[in-house]
C-alpha cells in the first residue's frame, strides 16, 4: 500500500516520501484503515461521534476526544494530552468508525484513558517533532553500548520520542526480570531527557522491527494482526506436523502466529475421527492406529506384531468395528474392510500453462543391473566373435592345405606316367 507521494519515479524506480510512516495522507502505515462511511451524511439531527483515532510511531494507536470541537480529516496532524507535555500524531480515523473500533477493544468513551486533542500542530511542533525523530537512530546505538557495558541482559529494539522532545521512550526485551535503575541514570546523563523503560515481547518487537517470514510474504504481525494469542504445541500435533523448532518457529524465537489459523478446522475435522488410542479386535488379533490422514479421511491400522502390514480403512468403518466392539462383537478381520477401499489415481489439476517438466533434457538414469547384464552380452558376444573368427581362420588354412597338397601331387603324377611310356618303348 502506498500513498501518492510514494508513486513510482523515472524508469519504474519507487519514489518513496522519506518519511516513514508519517506522510500526510497516511497511506504508507501498515494498520490504515478505510473508511467506508466517509461519503455518507449523518440523519438529521444526529451529532458526530467526538473521539478519534490517531496513530504515533510504528502502529501505536490511541483514542482520544474532540472536546474542542475541530474539523478534522484523516490525515491530520494534531497535538494531544500527554503527561508531560504534549505528543503530535496522525489522524487515522473518524466518524462512526471510531464507536465500532471502540465498542471492538472495550473502550468507554468517558474513561479517563481517553484523553484530548488541543490543537491541530502548527509548523512549530512539527520541526520539534522531527528533530526528535531524528535523533532517535543515534540514541539506539548508545543505547545498547551502555546496556552492554553494564552486562544487562537486555536488547534494547526501539525508542520513540514524545512529540515535544520532553520524554523518550525505550522499548527492551528480556527473558527475566532487568534492574535498569543504574542504566536510567546514565541514560538521563548521557541523553538529557525524561527516560521511561517499556518492556515488550518477542512478538510486538517482530511487530515494530517487521521482515518476510517463511511465506515469502511480510509478517502477519506488522501488517494486520493486531491481537497476540498464545500459540501451544498441540497445535501443531492436532495438524500432525514434524514438532521441528526451527519449522515451527518465527522470526521472533516463538511459535508461528499462522499455526492457529486453521486449528479450529482441523479439531472440528477431528471430531468425527475415532480416538487413535483406541484399539480394534479382530478374531485375527488386535490392531493399533498407526497414522491417520485428515484430508482423506482414512486411518491406517496394523496388527500386534505384524508391524510392517498396514491396513488402510476408512474412519467410518473404523467407527463401525468399535461400535461392534463395545457390543462384545469382533469383526472377521481388517482385510474385510481394506479391500473396500478404492484408490483414487485421478488428478484433480492440470497443466493449463502448457509448461513442460525442467527435467525433460534429463536423461534418467540406468540401474546397476543393466549395465551388468549389457556387459554380461557384450563379453559373450566378443567370445563368440572369436570363436568363430578361430574356426574361420583354420578352415581357410585346411582349404589351402589340400590345394597345395593337390597341386603338388599333380607333377608326381606326370612322371609317373613319362616313366611308364619309356618302359614300353
Amino acid at each position: 500500500m502506498g500513498c501518492s507521494s510514494c508513486s513510482s519515479g523515472n524508469d519504474g524506480q519507487p519514489k518513496g516520501c522519506k518519511n516513514n510512516g508519517t506522510c500526510g495522507t497516511d497511506g504508507c502505515n501498515k494498520l490504515t484503515v478505510f473508511d467506508w462511511l466517509s461519503n455518507m451524511s449523518l440523519p438529521g439531527g444526529a451529532k458526530p461521534f467526538s473521539c478519534v483515532e490517531i496513530r504515533f510511531k510504528n502502529g501505536r494507536k490511541n483514542f482520544y476526544k474532540n472536546t474542542e470541537n475541530l474539523s478534522l480529516s484523516i490525515g491530520d496532524i494534531v497535538a494531544t494530552e500527554s503527561s508531560p507535555g504534549h505528543d503530535v500524531g496522525i489522524v487515522t480515523l473518524t466518524g462512526e468508525l471510531v464507536r465500532i473500533q471502540m465498542k471492538k477493544k472495550k473502550v468507554e468513551e468517558d474513561s479517563e484513558d481517553v484523553k484530548k486533542i488541543y490543537r491541530k500542530a502548527t509548523q512549530k511542533d512539527i520541526d520539534i517533532w522531527q528533530k526528535a525523530r531524528d535523533r532517535e537512530e543515534s540514541m539506539k546505538v548508545r543505547a545498547r553500548e551502555i546496556a552492554i557495558r553494564l552486562e544487562l541482559q537486555m536488547k534494547i529494539s526501539d525508542i520513540e520520542f514524545q512529540g515535544d522532545g520532553s520524554k523518550a521512550t525505550f522499548y527492551y526485551t528480556a527473558e527475566e526480570r532487568v534492574d535498569f535503575r543504574q542504566l536510567i541514570k546514565e541514560f538521563a546523563h548521557e541523553f538529557s531527557t525524561r527516560i521511561e523503560m517499556r518492556q515488550v515481547g518477542f512478538r510486538q518487537e517482530a511487530a515494530r522491527l517487521g521482515g518476510i517470514g517463511s511465506c515469502g510474504r511480510e509478517l502477519c504481525c506488522s501488517t494486520w494482526l493486531t491481537d497476540f494469542r498464545s500459540v501451544n504445541t498441540s497445535a501443531a500435533r492436532y495438524q500432525q506436523l514434524s514438532l521441528n523448532p526451527q519449522k515451527l518457529a518465527g522470526q521472533c524465537g516463538k511459535l508461528k502466529c499462522c499455526l492457529n489459523y486453521e486449528l479450529d478446522a482441523y479439531i472440528d475435522a477431528l471430531n468425527s475421527f475415532p480416538k487413535t488410542e483406541t484399539k480394534l479386535k479382530t478374531e485375527k488379533g488386535t490392531a493399533v492406529c498407526q497414522k491417520i490422514d485428515i484430508f482423506k479421511g482414512v486411518l491406517w491400522y496394523a496388527y500386534e506384531g505384524e508391524w510392517m502390514n498396514w491396513h488402510k480403512i476408512t474412519a467410518e468403518d473404523v467407527n463401525e468395528i468399535i461400535a461392534s466392539n463395545i457390543n462384545n462383537e469382533k469383526v472377521a478381520s481388517l482385510e474385510d474392510f481394506a479391500s473396500e477401499l478404492i484408490e483414487d489415481t485421478k488428478t484433480d489439476f492440470e497443466n493449463v500453462v502448457g509448461q513442460d517438466s525442467l527435467t525433460r533434457f534429463d536423461q534418467p538414469k540406468r540401474s546397476n543391473r543393466r549395465r551388468n547384464r549389457n556387459k554380461r552380452k557384450n563379453k559373450k558376444r566378443g567370445s563368440s566373435e572369436k570363436q568363430t573368427v578361430a574356426s574361420n581362420k583354420s578352415k581357410a588354412g585346411n582349404s589351402e592345405n589340400k590345394n597345395s597338397n593337390k597341386s603338388n601331387n599333380q607333377p608326381n603324377k606326370k612322371r609317373r606316367s613319362r616313366n611308364k611310356n619309356n618302359g614300353k618303348s
